[in-house]
């Protein structure tokens, strides 16, 4: 039943706002004036982003690098956590700290090795 609705929410949310992501996604890559404008520049004033000018290589790879930690910190938080959140209807227990670091890093480094029977651990 919730795997029902997920999809079905999943499929409302997409035919609601492909559309507009669409038209937006365009807008940022031909540089037209977007109407999400007033959130973006107090956004990039904050994060110290200049919208003019190009990501250099050192950039890049400095936000590849703390989106990368943040990522695995996110998903380790949700492996130890999983006997909390909602959309848990099976009740599953967390995972051990080990193997909650593994699965994280596997799914960071795209390996997605995975040290546990998915269907009765996650």
């Amino acid at each position: 039943m919730y795997a029902t609705l997920e999809i079905a929410a999943l499929f409302a949310a997409l035919g609601i706002t492909w559309r507009y992501l669409g038209s937006y996604m365009a807008d940022v890559h031909t540089g037209k004036t977007r109407w999400l404008a007033f959130l973006e520049r107090p956004t990039y004033r904050v994060l110290g982003v200049d919208q003019k000018a190009e990501q250099t290589w050192k950039r890049y790879a400095a936000s590849l690098l703390i989106f990368s930690l943040v990522s695995l910190l996110l998903t380790y938080g949700i492996l130890r956590l999983q006997n909390l959140l909602p959309f848990n209807p099976a009740h599953m227990k967390t995972v051990t700290p080990a193997l909650a670091f593994n699965t994280a890093v596997s799914f960071l480094i795209n390996t997605n090795w995975q040290n546990y029977a998915g269907e009765q651990t996650m």
